[in-house]
């Protein structure tokens, strides 16, 4: 097996759910020479998080929000971790529910994701920064 791994920098974008597929095709233009692999996409983050879902219809990313948002609320009674403002520590929860990284299969040069699969960078402050993925590829035989 050989190895292929770079660093992505996502700008910085609002609280929400965003699609990132189609940056992380172009940062991987080598998927190409590969007939069969695994693609991991880690980010190195604490308060954004990565997950694969609907990618067609904007609405779900929309009530992704929405339903993490009354999930984890803002500034509940028991929170101790408060220093750096109301949405960091909803914002350390929801990364640990969604995760840090997603695997994808990667057949005949491509991510071999559903017919309406997307990964979503996960935004979960309100004052958000650039955000680092390291993306490895790992090509079969």
């Amino acid at each position: 097996m050989s190895k292929l791994q770079t660093e992505l920098s996502l700008k910085p974008r609002s609280r929400g759910f965003h699609l990132i597929t189609e940056e992380i095709e172009r940062a991987l233009a080598s998927l190409t020479t590969v007939d069969a692999g695994l693609l991991q996409v880690f980010i190195k983050h604490t308060s954004a998080s990565l997950t694969i879902n609907e990618d067609a219809d904007p609405t779900v990313r929309e009530d992704f929000e929405s339903h993490f948002n009354e999930m984890v609320p803002e500034n509940a009674p028991y929170y101790r971790h408060t220093f750096e403002g109301p949405d960091d520590m909803p914002a350390h929860l929801k990364a640990s529910i969604l995760g840090s990284s997603v695997t994808v299969p990667v057949t005949q040069g491509r991510m071999n994701m559903g017919t309406w699969q997307g990964i979503y960078l996960c935004e979960h402050r309100d004052q958000p920064s650039s955000r680092q993925l390291v993306l490895t590829l790992i090509k079969a035989g």
